[in-house]
């Protein structure tokens, strides 16, 4: 009986597991702007295979593609990203962009927004 229970925990810890993961970690630090269509929309956090912008979700339809920028404040500079992908998702006030598949180049960009922000961690973490 005791087995049995600790098998129904597992497995129900599993599930939920598994029902909140992602592909990718959200990254919701760092300092981002998206521009869509002309219009500046912040952003709420962004990963590798997507970006949730927080905006007038009556911009977009559900399934629709997008092209738009993605324009990261690193310490001396501004990275821009230029991509497209297709709407995934629309909330109140929100709606999720998943990312065609990304370029070496866009993928060397997301990492200089990681390093940059690891650099400057580190550095703020020397000063106190």
């Amino acid at each position: 009986m005791f087995i049995s229970l600790i098998r129904a925990v597992k497995g129900r810890s599993y599930e939920d597991q598994s029902k909140n993961r992602r592909i990718a970690p959200r990254r919701s630090v760092d300092q981002c702007v998206g521009m869509i269509g002309g219009q500046a929309l912040p952003v709420e956090n962004w990963s590798d295979t997507g970006v949730l912008f927080t905006g007038n979700d009556k911009l977009v339809s559900l399934g629709e593609t997008k092209s738009f920028d993605l324009k990261f404040k690193v310490a001396d500079r501004i990275i821009t990203v230029s991509h497209r992908g297709k709407v995934a998702r629309k909330a109140k006030g929100k709606f999720a962009v998943q990312f065609e598949p990304i370029t070496r180049e866009i993928q060397n960009k997301f990492q200089q927004v990681v390093d940059d922000f690891v650099t400057q961690e580190f550095a703020d973490s020397q000063m106190a």
